[in-house]
């Protein structure tokens, strides 16, 4: 579903991807895991248009979309949840959600989604009229995926879910991840600096280290391997 080909992202004269390439299969789940400033996040933002590639491309369903604008990629399913969740903080939840929605007009699916939205985390319910900025990280979180949802995606990036949030709550929203994918068929292309985490609900996994693949495999070949074991899993 997502082809990376030898891209690569400067800014300025520093050079912060070099070659990256990898595959996104449909259905699937596949993570990105590396040190701070490998590269993992430049890559979600350079394939969802929020930064120019300066070499390489980046092919979604078959199509060509390299540098193509963020909110024409939006439009064609794949959707991108960064890092550190960029709630609207004066808007409540449920003008977030339906933010999410933006480029829908089917009435009767975006109610759906909604519906779907707080089945899968209830906690924004709860919270509906309450606005985003007064949420705790997990909450805000749990909408920025919700958020994520309401566009539609059938290919949905997730930067960091993990970052700043309590483990119970990373629990949480690490099995809704997995339910997006299995209940619903969304591919997700996930970067999370929890490799344990991340590797456990994945098919594949990709190593990145200053801005080049290092390692490529499926995720449980990964788990077990020692170079990564001693790098990222804790021995």
């Amino acid at each position: 579903m997502l082809e990376i080909n030898n891209l690569e992202v400067g800014y300025g004269s520093i050079k912060a991807l070099h070659g990256v390439s990898l595959k996104v299969p449909e259905k699937s789940i596949v993570t990105l895991i590396g040190a701070n400033g490998a590269g993992k996040s430049t890559t979600l933002r350079a394939i969802s248009g929020l930064i120019k590639s300066k070499g390489g491309t980046v092919r979604y369903d078959g199509e060509d979309i390299t540098n193509m604008a963020a909110h024409k990629i939006v439009g064609k399913g794949l959707c991108h949840v960064p890092e550190g969740r960029m709630v609207f903080a004066n808007l409540t939840v449920e003008e977030n959600l339906r933010m999410g929605a933006y480029l829908r007009n089917d009435k009767a699916g975006i109610a759906e989604d909604m519906e779907y939205s707080f089945h899968m985390f209830p906690r924004l319910k709860e919270r509906i009229a309450q606005a985003a900025g007064t949420m705790s990280g997990g909450e805000q979180q749990m909408l920025a995926i919700a958020r994520a949802i309401m566009s539609k995606p059938r290919c949905l990036m997730l930067d960091e879910p993990s970052l700043g949030i309590a483990p119970m709550l990373v629990r949480s929203i690490f099995e809704q991840i997995v339910a997006i994918n299995r209940d619903r068929g969304i591919t997700v292309l996930l970067v999370e600096q929890n490799a344990n985490l991340a590797l456990a609900i994945s098919q594949h996994g990709y190593v990145l280290e200053t801005g080049k693949v290092l390692l490529e495999d499926t995720s449980a070949a990964l788990r077990s391997n020692p170079q990564v074991r001693a790098a990222y899993l804790g021995g």
